[in-house]
This record gives C-alpha cells, sequence and structure tokens, in this order.
C-alpha cells in the first residue's frame, strides 16, 4: 500500500523527500531532516504518510502529530479504541490533520450506492414509515494472504465496512447487537479469519435500521458486496470490479479521491468533516473490541 500511495501522491504533483522501509531507516530519516525545530513545528515537511504494519500506525501517527506534521495513515487508525481516540483528540487540538485511508468510503460504486439508499431512506422517514424493515448486509471475502496477519480479521477486514456504514448513520445512535468471531485453536488474536457482526440503529431519525456484517479472509472466493432490504424491495450492489479469474480488482477512483481530499483537507477545505472522517476511524475500532 505504501508504493501505491507513493506513486497517487506522486501523480497529484508531491515530491517525497524520503522513504523509510525499516525502523532503521526512519530514524536515520528524523535525524536528516531534523523535523522537530526549536518552535515545536515540522521542519520543511508539509504531510507524512503511514503505511506500515498495523501495530505500529499509533506509534509513527502519534511521532508527527505531536510535531504538528499533517499524517496519512493506512487503516485501521490504531489496534486500541484508547489509542485511536487519543490520535483524533491530539489531531484536534492542535488543529493538525489526520487523515486515516479508509478507501471504500471513496469508492466512487459506494457513493453512487449512498446518495440512492440515502435518498429512499429519507422518503421512508418524510412518509412517516422510518427505518423499521430496513436491513443492510456488508459482506467481504477474500482468499488467503499473508499480509496485514499482525491483527484480527476485524481491524483488518470489518473497519472498512464499519466506515461506509459509519458515513450514513451517527456512531452514538448505532447499538452492538451481538459479535461472532472464528478463532482458531492456537488461541492467537491475530489469527481470526472470520466474523459476524449486527448492529442496530436504536435512535435517531433512521431508528429500526439493522446491519449484519460478514468478513472472512481465508474464503475460497473474492466478495465485496452490499445487499438491501425495503420492505417491498431487495438489491445487492457489488463494491469491485473481479479480473477472469474472479478475484477482485481495485478501484482505482477509490484511492485517487481519498489521496485527492487529503491534499484539500491541507489547503484547508473541508476542516470539519475531515475531523468527523477522522473520528469516524476511531469509531471503527472502538466497534471492532480495539484488541
Amino acid at each position: 500500500m505504501g508504493e501505491r500511495h507513493r506513486r497517487r501522491f506522486e501523480l497529484c504533483g508531491v515530491n517525497f523527500v524520503a522513504v523509510a522501509d525499516t525502523q532503521t531507516e526512519f530514524d536515520g530519516i528524523v535525524d536528516k531532516l531534523n523535523l522537530e525545530s526549536a518552535d515545536g513545528k515540522s521542519a520543511g515537511v508539509d504531510f507524512a504518510v503511514v503505511a506500515s504494519p498495523a501495530t505500529t500506525h499509533y506509534d509513527y501517527a502519534k511521532f508527527f502529530l505531536e510535531r504538528h506534521i499533517p499524517v496519512f495513515v493506512e487503516k485501521p487508525l490504531a489496534t486500541t479504541a484508547e489509542q485511536a481516540q487519543e490520535l483524533v483528540d491530539m489531531a484536534a487540538a492542535s488543529g493538525t490533520t489526520l487523515f486515516v485511508a479508509q478507501s471504500e468510503c471513496f469508492n466512487p460504486i459506494f457513493l453512487n450506492f449512498r446518495k440512492h439508499f440515502v435518498a429512499e431512506l429519507n422518503a421512508r422517514i418524510a412518509s412517516n414509515e422510518g427505518g423499521a424493515g430496513v436491513r443492510l448486509d456488508f459482506r467481504r471475502e477474500h482468499r488467503y494472504s499473508s499480509r496485514c496477519r499482525d491483527v484480527n480479521v476485524m481491524l483488518d477486514l470489518l473497519v472498512h465496512d464499519l466506515s461506509m456504514f459509519l458515513t450514513m448513520f451517527r456512531a452514538e445512535d448505532v447499538k452492538l447487537e451481538w459479535l461472532k468471531t472464528g478463532k482458531k485453536a492456537s488461541g492467537d488474536e491475530a489469527e481470526f479469519d472470520s466474523a459476524m457482526m449486527r448492529l442496530r440503529v436504536a435512535s435517531g431519525e433512521y431508528r429500526g435500521v439493522i446491519a449484519d456484517f460478514y468478513v472472512n479472509r481465508k474464503s475460497n472466493c473474492d466478495m465485496r458486496e452490499i445487499a438491501v432490504e425495503f420492505p417491498k424491495s431487495r438489491y445487492t450492489v457489488s463494491l469491485a470490479h473481479y479480473n477472469s479469474e474472479d478475484e477482485v480488482e481495485h478501484v482505482p477512483d477509490s484511492l485517487d479521491n481519498e489521496h485527492r481530499f487529503f491534499l484539500k483537507l491541507l489547503a484547508g477545505a473541508c476542516t470539519d468533516w475531515g475531523r468527523r472522517a477522522a473520528q469516524n476511524a476511531a469509531d471503527c475500532v472502538k466497534m471492532c473490541g480495539g484488541v
């Protein structure tokens, strides 16, 4: 992901002054650039990208935020609820941009789906039908990969679908009804390979909407989709393109859109939205148990 982010940022005119693939290289960059100036502000660095193993996100993001350097960090924001909220609070207190790369929120297929789904839901609200009887079914599966094995499947995959859900519903209105995880006999937390979750919108104008989530990172197929059920209709939307082997292909616009949005945040646009997006990322970690 680090290579993908670099290529797309460079297409936007960004010049990376240094790249580190190991902690030793990172330490050398810190010494070379002298990132912290006498007044605590960044010295010649506009922002940093953190695309390291998930268990290191908190330490690297905190390092840059402490120096008031905007940071673009891969999902998940952190691996515990406390760390995730701490980073959001640090960024807000100093007015430093914190952006979490939850690219599905910028997937043009999802954006189009959300537009029409929310419009239909709002029409029900206007006719006093409310959210009762409305269900969402998020499903995300892929074949085994050696990537991202430092965290369980919830922090690896479920955060994607939760982030999309939270662009439509407020976290404070949502109640967790149940969560089931598949765990290997070793008892290793990082070996969670599947999980199921149900959320219910318990308050607010959309009260009654139910959302089910299923993720599996050791499946025999690749799938990213959302099924929607209204009392009188049902449809399914695929969030991905597939190649001839039925494997998921990334939708390039998703990454491009999130990079452009981050650069707009750096320019001072959409500040309130950006802060809500950062809180969304922290709430995703909390809903996943932050383990």
